[in-house]
């Protein structure tokens, strides 16, 4: 009767509508934050050039700092995810993410270059705990498609961002040299700015409730036993591993194509967004699947990509494509699923804080690798031009990768301690 009078139909259309508007506009901006992690990969041999690095291991080291910059502050970040509105931490994330690449574009040294970067970092940090948390609490029931969903984000970015600058940076440089790779930072970091101006106009407003709900979120512990905080931390540390090998498969396979089968910037960005490519698939695809079995299907992407990363180096350098499409597939698709299982192992109250410190320790150490290839290629001196020289590098990144699957279990345990086993109430939908 109150449907047919018009009192309920309604209200639940406008919050259908509010939710998948949300979605689709986190989603958007997940793919500029993720533009701005790969951007420069097919870029370090310029930007060597142009600062006139001793080796490429600086050049590398500028992606290391700003992704330090990006996940040290993710703690704090969930805390005002927790707290104040998303939507105004999304924007603004954004618009200080952007702006650190247009100051990049002009730096006239490496100092300068390395403030721009941690800038940039700083306003990446934004994004994740607050999205995250928040399509968790959008959608208590098919969180691994949702989150799988704005994955797609994530998958346009880390597509775009390589491809667009290897080629923009390859047409330039015959005209402004080796500072041909300023040009697309600069375009990619004015496109951002006007993203965020976009996004404040359109996104609806995310307000982080009543004081009294916000105080009791706050005064919630994280985690309430000890036993809790040491699974935690092992789940954390595990799956630190595999985000280790994930960006050093960038890194290293900008550096191993261009070095070792003398690839241009232009076609070893075309190779790297081949990760990332299909996982515009394979993210919503396997994500809606694990809301029907997280282990079993984030176990199975990921073994299958210890297989992939462990031969890249052995085909040959026409392989280099299709095999990082195939790795992407599976690889790529991880994130959602063990985001989703992350989320629904914890109350909602906490999550913000929760991922914020996942993505601290996770990140922190796993984004190292952008500096330690850096410096593992510069060490192989002139043998860095045989593909042979990469195959102990490549072994040991498939072997992180196995080991992050003893974060599944961890997981697991720390949802059933927290007695969340039980499927949510339909009528949260």
């Amino acid at each position: 009767m109150l449907a047919d009078d018009g009192l309920i139909g309604p209200k639940m259309n406008s919050n259908a509508n509010h939710k998948t508007r949300s979605l689709w506009l986190v989603g958007a901006l997940h793919a500029f934050t993720h533009i701005y992690h790969v951007a420069l990969l097919p870029l370090y041999l310029l930007m060597q050039r142009d600062f006139k690095f001793a080796s490429v291991a600086q050049a590398t080291a500028l992606v290391t700092v700003q992704m330090v910059a990006y996940f040290l502050p993710s703690y704090a970040m969930g805390v005002l995810a927790d707290r104040v509105s998303r939507k105004k931490l999304l924007g603004f994330g954004l618009l200080i993410n952007a702006l650190g690449y247009v100051g990049l574009a002009f730096a006239p040294n490496y100092i300068c270059a390395l403030a721009a970067v941690i800038v940039a970092g700083i306003g990446g940090s934004f994004y994740h705990p607050a999205a995250t948390a928040m399509v968790a609490r959008l959608y208590p029931v098919g969180t691994g498609r949702a989150l799988g969903l704005i994955g797609i984000g994530a998958s346009v970015g880390f597509f775009a961002g390589p491809i667009y600058s290897g080629w923009r940076a390859t047409m330039l440089e015959p005209l402004l040299g080796a500072a041909a790779w300023r040009r697309p930072v600069l375009e990619l970091g004015v496109l951002g700015v006007l993203a965020a101006i976009l996004f404040a106009w359109l996104a609806d407003d995310d307000q982080p409730g009543p004081l009294q709900t916000r105080a009791a979120r706050v005064a919630e512990k994280l985690f309430p036993t000890p036993l809790l905080w040491v699974l935690f931390l092992a789940g954390s540390l595990a799956f630190s591993l595999r985000d280790f090998a994930g960006s050093a498969m960038g890194s290293l396979g900008s550096l191993f194509l261009q070095q070792a089968h003398g690839y241009d910037a232009r076609h070893a960005g075309l190779a790297l967004s081949g990760i990332f490519l299909a996982s515009a698939v394979s993210n919503p695809l396997f994500g809606h699947l694990s809301d029907h079995g997280r282990k079993r299907w984030t176990a199975s992407v990921l073994l299958i990509a210890v297989v992939l990363v462990a031969v890249f180096p052995h085909v040959p350098a026409g392989w280099a494509i299709p095999l990082f499409l195939a790795y992407g597939f599976f690889f790529m698709s991880s994130y959602p699923m063990v985001e989703a299982a992350l989320m629904q192992s914890v109350p909602d109250g906490v999550r913000g804080r929760v991922f914020g410190l996942f993505i601290t320790i996770g990140g922190l150490l796993g984004n190292l690798s952008h500096w330690v290839v850096g410096l593992a290629v510069l060490r192989m001196g002139e043998s860095a031009h045989q593909p042979v020289s990469y195959f102990t590098l490549y072994g040991i990144l498939a072997g992180m990768i196995l080991f992050s699957l003893l974060g599944l279990p961890c997981l697991h345990a720390i949802r059933k301690r927290e007695h969340l086993d039980e499927p949510p109430d339909p009528a949260s939908r």
